[in-house]
């Protein structure tokens, strides 16, 4: 009887072990839950909602313009923020007269709800980086602030895929 207790304890504690082993694994190679701390991506993401990460799209092919991004803020790598990628490495961004230019061409926003405020640029994005923006440009920290600046690859932790908390927000994030 006793023996039997024991073999089952033990069991469970083998499931156990094998679903956290499982749970780190996914986490750390395959997807991460990141909070949105604020109103810089609004009105695509709203702060306090949940965003799932994928962290697998980036080891088999790069980022792209358009993609919502969550990396780690250079002056703190503690911290992360989540932007939009406007401008890869080799694009040249340049920002003025309300509006964003990749490689001289206007970029089509419709996901903006008011034009982007500033000069930036002419500048060439360094190859192994990006350029991001915040959809609500106007109270963003993003690229065209030195603290941010052009975000290293290696700071891009994975493609925002959907939001799932809420569960009334629950929806896939525009690209």
């Amino acid at each position: 009887m006793a023996s039997s207790w024991r073999s089952e304890i033990f069991e469970w504690g083998k499931a156990f072990a094998l679903a956290v082993i499982l749970a780190l694994i996914i986490r750390m190679f395959l997807v991460e839950v990141y909070v949105v701390d604020g109103h810089s991506m609004q009105p695509t993401l709203l702060d306090a909602e949940r965003v799932l990460v994928n962290k697998l799209t980036y080891r088999l092919a790069g980022p792209r313009a358009g993609d919502v991004v969550v990396f780690r803020y250079p002056q703190e790598p503690w911290r992360d923020f989540i932007k939009r990628i406007v401008a890869v490495g080799g694009q040249t961004v340049e920002v003025r007269d309300g509006q964003v230019f990749v490689d001289g061409a206007p970029l089509a926003e419709d996901y903006l709800t008011a034009p982007t405020h500033g000069v930036f640029g002419p500048e060439a994005v360094p190859l192994g980086t990006v350029f991001v923006l915040g959809d609500n440009r106007n109270f963003s920290l993003d690229s065209r602030d030195a603290s941010v600046g052009f975000v290293p690859l290696a700071n891009v932790k994975g493609k925002a895929m959907a939001v799932f908390w809420p569960l009334s927000a629950l929806r896939l994030v525009r690209h």
